[in-house]
């Protein structure tokens, strides 16, 4: 587990702010999720437009980081607001790192193999791990200067080889420690950026999400399936006890409209195309997750 600003985001106690205390629906919905799930795939199907969106104002929301809040740091559109997620065949109700990083002086080395704090997360009632984001950051971002893997200390790995070997410590670290009667474990999927144009679009190009406002429309996304969350997928299948994909990153990947760009920090310096605004697609994040926790 990594400590400080490389901390995993563990959730042992899910508190559902925001839309998801505000916007339970009704029984019918309720009962319409529950008969299809079983049939229903939530995490394919499209964004569609809704007036009903979004499901809370940014600008009152004392919880959004300023880099996030889109709508307060200018953005003049407001159609990124207004889509709602829904799954084929069935309706939703409303609603980093995980191996260690030490100080071994002169360097922070990386332990591939290592989960020393896992301890910590052996009573909760839910656990729900993420992962990624922060295995892309060089230079002074990056936390370590070494990763260890067994008795081999290197300065540099490839990224998503390095996630392997971590994905894979912490799924055994999970089998051999986590009662699964007693605890729910979920893995929150990988959260795409929007860099390249030619990831969504035929016309190719270098461009990025600067000036995006719609989704990619279709249940498909051009670039194909994630690297990263192809990792995970092939990891969690060798698990004793699997954890729970919360599978977002292809309902993501067709959201190139949903970052900061100009509107976060970065400004047209440094657009940003990797966090999201809020409101935005991670609202619904927590709606899968909702539905996960009360209809799996």
């Amino acid at each position: 587990m990594m400590r400080g600003a490389a901390s995993t985001e563990v959730v042992a106690v899910m508190v559902m702010m925001l839309a998801v205390l505000n916007q339970l629906e009704s029984a019918a919905a309720n009962a319409s999720l529950s008969s299809n799930k079983s049939s229903c795939n939530i995490y394919r199907g499209s964004w569609v437009y809704d007036n009903s969106y979004p499901l809370y104002d940014s600008k009152s929301c004392p919880f959004i980081e300023r880099q996030f809040n889109c709508k307060s740091n200018g953005r003049p559109d407001q159609g990124y607001l207004k889509y709602r997620w829904q799954p084929s065949g069935c309706n939703i109700t409303r609603n980093a790192f995980l191996v260690d990083i030490v100080g071994a002086p002169p360097k922070r080395v990386m332990k591939l193999d290592s989960i020393s704090p896992g301890s910590l997360w052996k009573t909760a009632d839910v656990l729900v791990f993420n992962s990624w984001h922060w295995w892309l950051h060089t230079g002074r971002k990056q936390p370590w200067d070494a990763i260890e893997y067994g008795n081999v200390t290197v300065r540099k790995m490839d990224r998503l080889v390095a996630y392997e070997k971590a994905i894979r410590t912490w799924a055994m670290w999970i089998d051999q420690n986590i009662d699964p009667s007693k605890t729910k474990v979920f893995f929150q999927g990988v959260s795409p950026d929007h860099a390249r144009s030619n990831d969504w679009s035929k016309q190719g190009g270098n461009g990025s999400c600067i000036g995006e406002t719609k989704p990619v429309m279709g249940p498909n996304y051009r670039a194909g399936p994630h690297p990263a969350e192809m990792v995970v997928e092939k990891v969690i299948k060798t698990m004793k006890n699997p954890a729970r994909l919360i599978d977002v990153t292809l309902m993501s990947q067709l959201r190139k409209d949903g970052h900061p760009s100009v509107y976060g920090f970065g400004g047209h310096k440094n657009p940003d195309c990797s966090h999201w605004c809020l409101a935005g697609v991670p609202d619904s994040w927590n709606q899968l997750l909702y539905s996960e926790l009360f209809h799996s």
